[in-house]
């Protein structure tokens, strides 16, 4: 490939960099995998003749797409090693992505979560239609199926996601009042707050990956989750500061012990309460957060 040919494929390459990393990271749920989805795409990209490719945003969803799936399968082993709850690496993001409601919640910790669920294609299914728009032709190409395949896949995949996220959309104003006394009460170590900013059934869900310490189950119901949290709170002596931060698209809290981060948490809310709680305390899926560099999706 000619110098001058290589230049345009990195300039469309890099035109595109942000849908495709949103696109690999939706699926997979590792900004890590992500990347390498993304060197993967690039290596194949530079060696296809851009001048026969009709849509160059459709090919490269397309290429990133069979990659992430590739590599999805090839998680689902890892997965199945992994001590504990495995939670999706935490995202700094920019505070404009929190406005665009949409995509917040195409990429909050709780639909990922939800995510999880599915299978590769239902989930590959699920993001390039319902986050990205894109059409049931253009997926089928991408998978490898017919478009009225897909659209059986789609649905069904629609009907899992439906039946368990969130009954409402909380706005970014409505999320921010609600982890502040989240906030407060953790750093005031104020067990009675911590218990009325929570809903009766809330869960806790803690991703230690073996190398930090977590509960190895879902914790479910208020009482419980403040005993564990105020606990594990009480036997530190040092200094512990609750920070505010956009991850993922939406408010969440980055916990420091003595200004070492600790981990980060994400919440779900619903009905002014928050019904979920996420903490990310594995290393491995700190790095991006310890840089701060909020990352612009799409």
């Amino acid at each position: 490939m000619s110098d001058h040919a290589t230049n345009a494929a990195t300039e469309t390459f890099l035109a595109y960099r942000n849908l495709l990393f949103t696109v690999a990271y939706e699926m997979l749920g590792s900004a890590a995998d992500a990347e390498d989805v993304l060197q993967e795409t690039w290596l194949r990209w530079v060696k296809v003749d851009a001048d026969q490719v009709r849509d160059q945003r459709a090919y490269l969803v397309r290429i990133t797409t069979r990659q992430a799936l590739n590599r999805l399968r090839t998680m689902k082993r890892r997965k199945e090693a992994y001590v504990g709850p495995w939670l999706p690496e935490p995202l700094l993001t920019a505070p404009d992505v929190a406005e665009d409601v949409e995509l917040a919640e195409s990429v909050s910790m709780a639909l990922m979560i939800v995510l999880e669920r599915l299978s590769p294609t239902e989930r590959a299914v699920f993001v390039l239609r319902e986050a990205f728009d894109v059409g049931y032709d253009e997926i089928a190409a991408a998978l490898g199926k017919s478009p009225a395949a897909v659209r059986q896949i789609a649905h069904r995949a629609r009907r899992h996601v439906d039946a368990s996220r969130p009954r409402e959309v909380v706005s970014p104003g409505e999320a921010r009042t609600v982890l502040e006394s989240c906030r407060r009460a953790l750093e005031t170590r104020d067990l009675q707050g911590l218990l009325e900013v929570l809903a009766p059934d809330v869960v806790y869900v803690a991703d230690g990956g073996g190398v930090k310490q977590a509960a190895l189950r879902p914790v479910v119901g208020a009482e419980k989750v403040v005993r564990m949290i105020f606990g594990a709170v009480g036997k530190y002596p040092g200094v512990v500061t609750v920070g505010p931060a956009v991850v993922n698209g939406s408010p969440a809290l980055v916990v420091r012990l003595d200004g070492e981060i600790d981990g980060v948490l994400a919440i779900r809310v619903e009905d002014a309460r928050i019904s979920g709680l996420y903490y990310v305390r594995n290393p491995e899926k700190l790095t991006r957060v310890e840089s701060e560099t909020p990352l612009t999706l799409r």
